[in-house]
C-alpha cells in the first residue's frame, strides 16, 4: 500500500479548459429559455388585461335577472336563459353520443384491432381529424343532419354535430388513457383465466377511467363554446323562448355573445361582456369536474 508523503508540495489545481462549442451550447439554451419565459409572460399579461377588461364591463350588468331572462332590444331587459338551456342541451346530447362511440373506438383499437397497415392509416386518419377546423364539421352536420336525415335546426343536430367535432378527441384521449395501463394488467387478468372482454371491462377499463373522463369532459368544454358549426346548421340569433331539443329554434351562449358583441351601443358590448363571464364560469366547472372526477377515479388505482 501507497503511504502519501505529507511533506510533498499539494498538487497544482488544473485550469478548466475553454470550449466554445460546449459555451455556444449552454448560451443558445440559455437564451431559448429565456424567449421561452418572455413569450409566456406576453402571453398571460395579454390574457390578465382582457379578463381584466371582460370584468370590468359585464360584471355591472351580471345579476340574476340576466340570467333568467330572455334577449331583448333594450339592454337592460336583455337575459341569457334561452342560450343558457340550449348551451346544456347541446352538452347533453354530446355527452350522450360521444362518450359510447369515442371509448367503444379506442377499446377496439387498443385492445381487439391487429397491428397492421390498416389499423396504423385508421389512427392517423383520426389524429387528423382533430385538427380539421370546426366550420367543416359544420358543413357536415348541415348536409347529414339538418338536410339528409331531416332533422332541421334543433338542437339535437347541433349535438350531433358537436359529437362529430370532439369524437376524435375523444377517441385519442381514451387510447392514451388505454395505453398508459402496464401490461401486468392484461397478463394477471388472463393468468386468473379471463376473457379478452372480461380483462378489459374488470382490469383496463377502471383503471383508465380517469384519463377518459377527463379527456371527455374537456372536450366538451370545447364543444360548449364552439360557435362556427351551429351557424352554419341554423343556429339562431334571437330567442326569445326554452328551445324544445327535438324541434324548433334554438340558440347557444357563443352566438348570443356573438350577437351582442356585433352591435355598436355600448350597453350591449356589456351585456356581452357578461355572457363571456357565464361562459368563462361554465368552463372552469367544467375542468374543475374533470380534476375532481379524475382525482376520485384515481384513488383505488395501483400499480
Amino acid at each position: 500500500m501507497t503511504v502519501a508523503n505529507p511533506t510533498a508540495p499539494p498538487a497544482t489545481p488544473v485550469a478548466p479548459r475553454f470550449e466554445p462549442a460546449l459555451m455556444r451550447r449552454k448560451l443558445t439554451g440559455t437564451i431559448f429559455y429565456g424567449a421561452c419565459l418572455a413569450a409566456i409572460g406576453v402571453l398571460l399579461l395579454a390574457l390578465t388585461f382582457l379578463l381584466i377588461d371582460v370584468f370590468r364591463r359585464g360584471l355591472p350588468w351580471l345579476d340574476l335577472g340576466f340570467l333568467s331572462g330572455v334577449p331583448s332590444r333594450r339592454p337592460a331587459n336583455a337575459g341569457i336563459l334561452p342560450a343558457l338551456v340550449g348551451s346544456f342541451q347541446v352538452g347533453i346530447f354530446v355527452a350522450i353520443f360521444s362518450f359510447p362511440l369515442g371509448v367503444a373506438a379506442a377499446i377496439y383499437l387498443t385492445e381487439y384491432a391487429k397491428d397492421n397497415w390498416f389499423n396504423r392509416l385508421l389512427q392517423t386518419n383520426i389524429s387528423n381529424l382533430a385538427g380539421v377546423p370546426s366550420i367543416i364539421y359544420g358543413i357536415l352536420g348541415l348536409a347529414l343532419f339538418v338536410r339528409l336525415l331531416g332533422l332541421g335546426p334543433t338542437s339535437l343536430a347541433a349535438g350531433l354535430t358537436m359529437t362529430l367535432l370532439i369524437l376524435p378527441v375523444v377517441i385519442i384521449a381514451s387510447i392514451e388513457a388505454l395505453k398508459a395501463v402496464p401490461d401486468a394488467q392484461r397478463e394477471g387478468a388472463y393468468a386468473l383465466g379471463a376473457t379478452r372482454w372480461q380483462m378489459v371491462r374488470g382490469s383496463i377499463f377502471p383503471a383508465a377511467a380517469p384519463g377518459i373522463m377527463t379527456g371527455l369532459i374537456l372536450a366538451m368544454a370545447r364543444a360548449i363554446g364552439e360557435a362556427a358549426p351551429l351557424l352554419l346548421i341554423g343556429a339562431s340569433v334571437f330567442v326569445t323562448f326554452l328551445p324544445n331539443p327535438l324541434e324548433g329554434s334554438y340558440t347557444v351562449l357563443p352566438i348570443q355573445v356573438l350577437q351582442w358583441a356585433s352591435r355598436p351601443q355600448a350597453d350591449f358590448q356589456g351585456i356581452s361582456a357578461a355572457a363571456i363571464i357565464v361562459i368563462l364560469a361554465l368552463m372552469l366547472v367544467l375542468n374543475g369536474l374533470a380534476l375532481v372526477v379524475r382525482a376520485r377515479l384515481s384513488r383505488h388505482i395501483q400499480w
